[in-house]
């Protein structure tokens, strides 16, 4: 014989008793009745099966909302989380959650916050109500609070004001959901600009980075106020300024040559931030930081004004285009040029960048061709690896490649291996799409692929499995084994 609803609700078994409803929805009218049980654990597990059916309850709300003037504080709470996952059809609950922001019980006042929040109806009660709540002792309070006003949207835009004041609570958790909410809020936000610009400073990583990413929500508006910091004598402002316009990929050319006179910065990491946003905003920041590079070629600027050498600048600039991936393709010209630098990193670093765009480029296959035959095995290492990564194009170097598993250099062998395997895996299509280039240097390699065939491929590698190197073994038969799957 089955256990009676009351047995269940008074010894918790909250698992039966909705097994129960789901089989029978009029079961939970009769959860509804035992919301006036006077044994307390029949009430208090009758509330939370009304919170856990969420919107089937609705018949329930009444009762949940004369509950929240219970004397029990545990059956107050109670009622108001069950109020709060019922959601908005629970808005006639509202005036009286509004007051329970100021009851003495904490956890009454955090869950009222919260259960605002999920029923999401602004009134002219709620909103001062949270204002007023902002201010709380309780910092657990304070954050739930602040988050609330932001799930209200714009109809809590009267509540900026305190919000801009919350993002200098002692408590970090208070200052990023304030940061959070300002962007929820909308359009009206903009208010909060001079606060939040104020607040990329803020001792609390956390904290900036939730400042960073509502002043790229708010957008246009912050733009000025962000170029200004630019300049700000504090590298941690620098670098929030920095983040927050990358975020909106900003066009703006004039705006690009701002962030990227920032790759002189005297602080390593702003630098860094800097390359990283100009990688970010993507092709639209390539003129710029060609710019910059030719600038460097042709000016020697001493250490003593810079922190940084020509040469490290220079690389930096090569990294920041190759990060831009296929959408730098225009730049592949000037990043071919580098490949014929007399300094050993500049050819590495443009080797990287060639393969990093990756587009499939005759000029880029052609030029790391060149480069496998570099006096730098490091050059020749990454020059191998990029011919892996720039499409079909990578094998018109395809005879090379195989003489470059001889390379004196492990690392250079070891790379060729693998790019051999990537060609190889897609032979038939490398020779089908040279054959369309309309160019006569692509067309005589791609008769040249055909000559040497992919038997030459595997029994070069073939070869390469006594490698003195064992990671060079690895990589030959790893090729190997993609080549000769059937």
């Amino acid at each position: 014989m089955s256990a009676s609803l009351d047995k269940l609700l008074r010894d918790a078994r909250i698992d039966l008793v909705l097994s129960r409803i789901e089989k029978d929805l009029s079961v939970i009218n009769k959860v509804i009745s035992h919301l006036s049980s006077e044994i307390r654990s029949i009430k208090f597990n009758s509330i939370h099966v009304l919170g856990l059916l969420e919107e089937r309850s609705e018949k329930g709300i009444p009762k949940l909302i004369e509950l929240l003037g219970s004397d029990d504080w545990s059956i107050c709470r109670e009622a108001v989380r069950s109020l709060g996952k019922i959601g908005s059809i629970a808005k006639n609950a509202v005036p009286k959650l509004s007051d329970l922001l100021s009851n003495k019980e904490v956890s009454i006042r955090k869950e009222a916050a919260i259960a605002l929040g999920k029923i999401g109806n602004a009134t002219d009660q709620s909103i001062p109500s949270l204002i007023m709540a902002c201010n709380d002792e309780d910092e657990d309070v304070r954050m739930e609070v602040a988050k609330t006003i932001g799930e209200l949207g714009a109809d809590a835009q009267g509540a900026i004001p305190e919000l801009m004041k919350c993002l200098k609570d002692v408590n970090w958790k208070v200052r990023t959901a304030s940061a959070q909410s300002i962007s929820q809020i909308g359009r009206e936000s903009i208010t909060a600009i001079p606060s939040l610009i104020s607040a990329l400073d803020d001792n609390d990583w956390r904290v900036r980075y939730r400042v960073v990413n509502t002043l790229s929500e708010i957008g246009e508006e912050a733009v000025p106020h962000l170029i200004n910091k630019l300049t700000s004598k504090s590298a941690i402002v620098r670098k929030g300024a920095i983040d927050a316009l990358s975020e909106m990929k900003i066009a703006d050319p004039k705006i690009i040559n701002s962030i990227s006179l920032l790759l002189t910065d005297n602080v390593e990491a702003v630098r860094g931030k800097t390359a990283d946003a100009l990688r970010n905003i993507g092709k639209a920041a390539i003129p710029a930081l060609i710019e910059i590079y030719d600038f460097y070629s042709k000016n020697y600027v001493f250490h003593f004004i810079i922190p940084i050498s020509n040469k490290e600048m220079q690389i930096l600039v090569i990294s920041a285009i190759g990060g831009i991936g296929e959408e730098a393709k225009e730049a592949i010209p000037f990043v071919i040029e580098r490949l014929t630098d007399k300094r050993k990193l500049i050819r590495v670093e443009a080797a990287r960048a060639l393969g990093r765009i990756g587009t499939e480029s005759g000029l880029a296959a052609v030029a790391l061709f060149h480069a496998l035959t570099d006096k730098k095995s490091l050059v020749r290492k990454e020059a191998a690896l990029a011919l892996g990564k720039v499409g079909y194009s990578a094998g018109l170097a395809i005879s090379s490649l195989i003489i470059t598993l001889r390379d004196k250099n492990p690392d250079v062998r070891w790379r060729a291996s693998d790019t051999l395997g990537i060609i190889g895996e897609s032979f038939s299509d490398i020779i089908k799409r040279a054959l369309e280039l309309d160019d006569k240097e692509a067309i005589f390699k791609a008769v040249e692929l055909l000559r040497i065939g992919l038997n030459e491929i595997i029994s070069s590698l073939t070869d390469l499995r006594q490698d003195e190197c064992d990671y060079v073994c690895e990589a030959a038969l790893s090729a190997l084994d993609t080549l000769t799957e059937e």
